[in-house]
C-alpha cells in the first residue's frame, strides 16, 4: 500500500473565488467582527475614531481592536507576531479584510487606547450580565503573580542596596591597598600598566556606589519596599514555586454560576490584606444586587477589610489564620476564650469572667481590653499565660461583632468557604498555561492594567462561546445592539453587519 501523496507544487490550482469560503460558519472570528462592530468605538473613547480632515487616513479603531482580540484568543500578544498574522493567516486576512498594519501602529494602538480597552472589558461583562450568565449570590476572589518586564537584578530592596554598598566598598579599600603595594613591587613598565588599571577599576567603582547611594535616596523618599528600574510601578514579590520574581498582583472576582470574570483589579502590593473590599464592592455594584456573598482564602484576613464588607451588605467568608505564638508553646489561645455578647464578658477556659476595663489603640485599631483578677489563684494559669506578674488580658477590636457575625456564617455554610478554589483558580489557570499569559508586555501599572483587561474579556468570551453556542450568543447580541439585524422565528437565519459602506452577509440555517 502506498503513502498518501500530496499535490504537484507547480501544478495550477483554482482557489475559491471568495476569502469567505475559507471562513467556517461558527468560527471564532465571526463572533469577534460582530462583537467589535456591535461597539460605539468614538463613545468608549478609542483614538481616531474619527478621521482628521488632513493627512494621512488612520486605521479604523475597531480593525486594531479586532487583531488584538483574536491574538490574544490565539496566544499571539508581540506587535511583531501579529503583523506577520496579517501577512499569512487567512482567519486575520478576513478578519481584517486583507489590510497588515505594521508592528510600531499595532503596539501604538495598545500603548495610546489603554483606557478605551477597558471599557471594552467592562462592556463585555455588562452584557454577559443581560445574559444573565451572572449568578449574583456568591463570589470567588483570588490574586495571583504576574511578571513584569523588568529583571531581578534591575530590581532593587533596602537591604539589597546595603550589601551592594558594602561590597564596593570592600573592593575599592582592597584595591587601594594593592595600589599601595604595586609602588614597591615589581618591574617599572608593569608596576605602571598595574597602576592605572586599578586606578580606573577604583573610578567605575565610586561610580556605580554613588549610583546605589541615589537610588537608595529614592526608596528612602519613596517609602517604598523596593525601586524597579525597567518598570518603576513593578515590585518583588514571593510567586509561588518561582521563589522571588518582579511582578503585578493580578486580582480577580469571579461568579460561582458560570465561572466568569466580574471584576478585576491590579495592584503592586505583595499581599492580598487590602484587596478584598474594593473587589467586592465592584462585583456588587456590576451584578446590582441587594446581598452578595465572598469567599476568599485566610490572606484576605483583614478585620478592617472584612468590616467594611459587612457594613456594606458583603457577606464575607475568609478563614482566619492562626497567628497566635500561645499555641505553638502549648498555651490556650484566644479561641479558648468565649464572649457573651450580651454580658459584654470573656469566658476564660476555667470559667472565669475578664470584664473590660479600658479601651486603648493598638496597631492603629481601637481595641478593647478585658482581665480578670483571679490569675494568681488558678491552677491553670501556666497554660494560659507566660507573664508571672500580670494577670491574661484579651483585647477585642471595637468592631469585632462583625468579625463574629462572619466567623457564625462560615460554621452554618462551610461548603461555601471550600468553593474558593473551583471558583477562581481555573480562570488563573487557563489565563496563566492555556492562553500562556502569565507574563506583561507593557510597562507601568496603568498600561499593565489595560493588557490584563484584554486577557480578562477573552477570557470571558471564550466561557460565553462555550455555554451559549455562537448563534445565539449572536442572537441574543443582537437584542441589545441596533448594528446587528437579526431575524426571529427561533432561527438564526440572516445577519448584516455594517461597516461603513460594506455589507456583509451570511445565512445559518442551525437551530438552537
Amino acid at each position: 500500500m502506498r503513502h498518501k501523496q500530496g499535490i504537484n507544487r507547480k501544478q495550477t490550482i483554482l482557489f475559491p473565488e471568495l476569502i469567505d469560503n475559507y471562513i467556517s460558519d461558527e468560527n471564532t472570528v465571526r463572533f469577534i467582527d460582530a462583537y467589535v462592530d456591535s461597539l460605539d468605538v468614538e463613545e468608549l473613547g478609542f483614538e481616531h475614531a474619527t478621521p482628521a480632515k488632513t493627512g494621512c487616513s488612520p486605521y479604523h479603531p475597531g480593525d486594531l481592536l479586532k487583531l488584538y482580540l483574536y491574538g490574544y484568543m490565539n496566544r499571539i500578544r508581540s506587535s511583531r507576531e501579529l503583523e506577520k498574522a496579517t501577512q499569512r493567516n487567512v482567519e486575520v486576512m478576513w478578519l481584517l479584510r486583507r489590510l497588515s498594519p505594521d508592528f510600531k501602529t499595532i503596539a501604538d494602538f495598545r500603548k495610546n487606547n489603554t483606557e478605551a480597552m477597558k471599557r471594552v472589558c467592562r462592556e463585555f461583562t455588562l452584557l454577559c450580565k443581560k445574559l444573565d450568565l451572572f449568578g449574583g449570590e456568591l463570589v470567588g476572589i483570588d490574586g495571583s503573580k504576574f511578571s513584569a518586564v523588568n529583571h531581578d537584578s534591575r530590581c532593587y530592596t533596602k537591604q539589597k542596596l546595603q550589601r551592594l554598598i558594602g561590597e564596593i566598598e570592600e573592593k575599592i579599600n582592597r584595591y587601594f591597598t594593592q595600589l599601595e603595594s604595586a609602588d614597591t613591587e615589581g618591574e617599572i613598565q608593569y608596576k605602571t600598566q598595574n597602576q592605572l588599571k586599578l586606578a580606573d577599576q577604583i573610578v567605575q567603582l565610586q561610580k556605580h556606589k554613588a549610583e546605589l547611594k541615589q537610588w537608595q535616596q529614592m526608596l528612602k523618599e519613596s517609602g517604598d519596599t523596593a525601586i524597579s528600574l525597567t518598570d518603576s510601578d513593578s515590585r518583588l514579590m514571593i510567586s509561588g514555586k518561582h521563589g522571588n520574581d518582579v511582578s503585578y498582583n493580578a486580582q480577580i472576582a469571579v461568579d460561582s454560576k458560570h465561572k466568569l470574570i466580574v471584576a478585576y483589579e491590579l495592584t503592586n502590593e505583595a499581599n492580598d490584606l487590602h484587596q478584598i473590599y474594593s473587589l467586592a464592592k465592584e462585583a456588587k455594584e456590576i451584578l446590582d444586587v441587594e446581598h452578595l456573598d465572598v469567599t476568599a482564602d485566610k490572606g484576605y484576613y483583614n478585620k478592617t477589610e472584612i468590616a467594611k464588607c459587612e457594613q456594606n451588605n458583603i457577606g464575607c467568608y475568609v478563614p482566619e489564620p492562626e497567628k497566635s505564638q500561645n499555641k505553638a508553646l502549648g498555651l490556650f489561645t484566644e479561641k479558648d476564650f468565649q464572649y457573651d455578647s450580651i454580658r459584654d464578658i470573656y469566658l476564660c477556659p476555667a470559667k472565669q469572667r475578664l470584664k473590660f476595663h479600658y479601651q486603648i489603640v493598638k496597631g492603629n485599631k481601637a481595641e478593647r481590653v478585658y482581665e480578670t483578677n483571679y490569675c494568681n489563684e488558678c491552677l491553670l494559669r501556666a497554660k494560659c499565660t507566660r507573664s508571672k506578674d500580670n494577670n491574661r488580658r484579651i483585647y477585642r477590636w471595637v468592631h469585632e461583632d462583625l468579625i463574629d457575625v462572619m466567623r457564625e456564617r462560615m460554621k452554618s455554610s462551610p461548603d461555601k468557604t471550600k468553593k474558593r478554589k473551583e471558583l477562581v483558580e481555573h480562570p488563573f489557570a487557563t489565563i496563566k498555561h492555556w492562553m500562556n499569559q502569565g507574563y506583561f508586555l507593557m510597562r507601568g501599572k496603568q498600561k499593565v492594567k489595560a493588557e490584563f483587561s484584554m486577557s480578562v474579556l477573552v477570557y470571558n468570551m471564550k466561557r460565553v462561546l462555550n455555554i451559549l453556542g455562537f448563534p445565539r450568543l449572536l442572537s441574543e447580541m443582537s437584542k441589545f445592539s441596533g448594528r446587528i439585524a437579526v431575524c426571529s422565528n427561533n432561527y438564526l437565519s440572516q445577519m448584516e453587519w455594517i461597516i461603513g459602506n460594506k455589507y456583509y452577509l451570511k445565512c445559518y440555517q442551525e437551530k438552537f
